[in-house]
């Protein structure tokens, strides 16, 4: 299985109440390290029109935002499938998004 890096999209079982849903990754802790894990945003198509949507209009997933508020960390075995990458400028934008919800000064 290809490793994960930040800046692609997903698809992730995270879990039962979850579900199986695209997400991208943030970070990734490699595998040769204690507990493989990835930290994700994950994608909706039921947004609240807050401004922690980050709507990126990638054509690999179905109209909907990457919550910032709504991160997760998931062993990386959960992560499915590799359905695209952000470009560099919609992955910055998804980052100061969440800067803004942690309270991270930029």
């Amino acid at each position: 299985m290809p490793e994960p890096v930040s800046g692609e999209v997903w698809l992730t079982d995270l879990g039962f109440a979850a579900k199986v849903r695209p997400c991208l990754v943030l970070s990734v802790a490699p595998a040769s390290t204690e507990r493989a894990l990835a930290t994700l945003i994950p994608h909706t198509t039921s947004t609240r029109q807050s401004r922690f949507d980050v709507r990126t209009g990638v054509p690999f997933l179905r109209e909907g935002a990457f919550d910032s508020q709504s991160l997760v960390t998931v062993p990386v075995p959960r992560l499915i499938r590799r359905l695209g990458a952000l470009s560099p400028p919609q992955l910055r934008q998804v980052e100061a998004s969440v800067m803004q919800w942690l309270g991270i000064q930029q």
